[in-house]
């Protein structure tokens, strides 16, 4: 099953993304070698595709796990939570419709 998980940033987030971004991005690519996800990506904190020094309000990935539980555990261990830069996480199971 699908899951949709959200991060949400602490206020001043950007270094401690940039510090954890390799290790983020990793673990997602290997989502994707997998054919596990759907897709996942930052969240602007203002209405721009690049909002400099505004930062993101979060991130949000959707991804296959064989349940909740794996999804959360997934979402906990991630590099930006363990580096700050995320000060928690939702995580909701998601059906795709579309396309």
């Amino acid at each position: 099953m699908f899951y949709c998980i959200i991060g949400y940033d602490v206020e001043d987030s950007l270094a401690r993304r940039a510090g954890a971004r390799t290790d983020h991005l990793e673990r997602l690519h290997s989502l994707c070698d997998q054919g596990r996800l759907l897709t996942a990506g930052p969240l602007p904190a203002i209405d721009a595709a690049d909002p400099g020094p505004a930062g993101f309000a979060g991130s949000l990935i959707i991804a296959e796990f064989p349940s909740m539980e794996d999804a959360r555990r997934w979402a906990d261990e991630d590099p930006y939570v363990l580096a700050g830069a995320w000060s928690g996480t939702e995580v909701h199971p998601y059906k795709a419709v579309l396309p």
